[in-house]
C-alpha cells in the first residue's frame, strides 16, 4: 500500500493540473463505471489505483481483474489519502492514468452519413463542455473541435460531465480558428453558429448537409473571428421570457433539430 511519500502519489497530483496534463499527455478518470469505460476502449489505461472501499463493487472487482490480466500497474491506497488526490465528494475509491489519444482532423469523417460537427469557441466552465461532448456522442456526432481559449476537456469536471463519452466521439482542441474554420471550407463542410439576437430559425436551415455546428462562450457567444467566417446564423425561439439557454442545452438542441431533419429524409 503507497504512502503520501511515495512518488507515484505526486504524480497523481500533478495530473490535476492543465500544464502537467498536456506535458504527459495522460488524464485521470474516477469511478468503476468510468475506468470500466476506459478498459474497454482503445484508450490506453497505463494504471489503476484503489482503496478497500471498491471491494464488493461488483464491477469495480472486473476492473481491478482486467488490469491485473493486462499487466497494468495497480496501486492500492489509504481511502483518506485516495480523498486528498479525488476530484469528487463522495469518491468510490477507483481512478485510472489513462494516455490521450492523438486525435487529427482526420477522424472526424463520418463513415456512412453527412458530417455533423461541434465546434467550440471559448467555452469556460468545464461542465458544459463536458455536456456537450455527452450530447455530441448521443447524437451520433462525427466530432467535437474545442478552439483555443476554451476549457480543457481532460479536466476532471469536464471528464465527469462527459458520462464517458470522451471515449466515443473524438475530440480536437487548442485549434486557432483560422485552422478549423480553413479545414472546414476545404472540406465543404457548411458552418452554422448560434446566434440568440439573430439569424433565421433553426428548423429553417439545411441540417440534413454535412454541417459543422459552431457554439461559444456561456456570455458572449463565438467569437467575432469565427462569427464573420460561418456560413449561417440561427437562432432558437425563445417564446418564453428567458433571455438565452445554457450553452450546453442549446447545443444539444441544434445536434437534435439535425436528427429530426436527417431522420425525415
Amino acid at each position: 500500500m503507497v504512502g503520501r511519500q511515495n512518488p507515484r502519489v505526486s504524480y497523481l497530483r500533478r495530473l490535476g493540473n492543465r500544464r502537467f496534463r498536456d506535458q504527459e499527455k495522460k488524464f485521470i478518470v474516477e469511478g468503476a463505471r468510468f475506468v470500466w469505460e476506459a478498459l474497454n476502449s482503445a484508450w490506453p489505461v497505463e494504471m489503476l489505483v484503489y482503496t478497500c472501499k471498491i471491494i464488493g463493487n461488483q464491477r469495480g472487482e472486473a476492473c481491478l481483474e482486467i488490469a491485473s490480466g493486462r499487466g497494468i500497474s495497480i496501486i492500492e491506497m489509504e481511502e483518506n489519502l485516495f480523498s486528498k488526490l479525488s476530484g469528487t465528494d463522495t469518491p468510490q475509491g477507483l481512478m485510472a492514468v489513462v494516455r490521450q489519444r492523438e486525435t487529427i482532423p482526420q477522424d472526424l469523417q463520418a463513415a456512412d452519413m453527412p458530417d455533423l460537427l461541434v465546434v467550440v469557441d471559448g467555452v469556460q466552465d468545464p461542465g458544459n463542455l463536458g455536456t456537450i461532448v455527452r450530447s455530441a456522442d448521443a447524437a451520433a456526432a462525427s466530432g467535437v473541435i474545442v478552439l483555443k481559449g476554451s476549457a480543457d476537456v481532460y479536466n476532471p469536471k469536464a471528464l465527469r460531465a462527459t458520462m464517458g463519452s470522451i471515449f466515443h466521439v473524438p475530440v480536437l482542441q487548442d485549434y486557432s480558428s483560422n485552422e478549423v474554420m480553413s479545414y472546414l471550407k476545404l472540406r465543404q463542410i457548411k458552418t452554422i453558429a448560434g446566434d440568440p439576437y439573430g439569424g433565421k430559425a433553426v428548423y429553417d436551415s439545411d441540417l440534413t448537409v454535412p454541417c459543422a455546428l459552431v457554439v461559444g462562450n456561456e456570455a458572449r457567444g463565438a467569437g467575432t473571428a469565427v462569427m464573420e467566417k460561418v456560413d449561417e446564423r440561427v437562432r432558437i425561439p425563445m417564446p418564453g421570457k428567458a433571455e438565452s439557454l445554457n450553452v450546453a442545452i442549446s447545443t444539444a438542441i441544434l445536434l437534435y433539430e439535425a436528427i429530426r431533419q436527417r431522420s425525415a429524409r
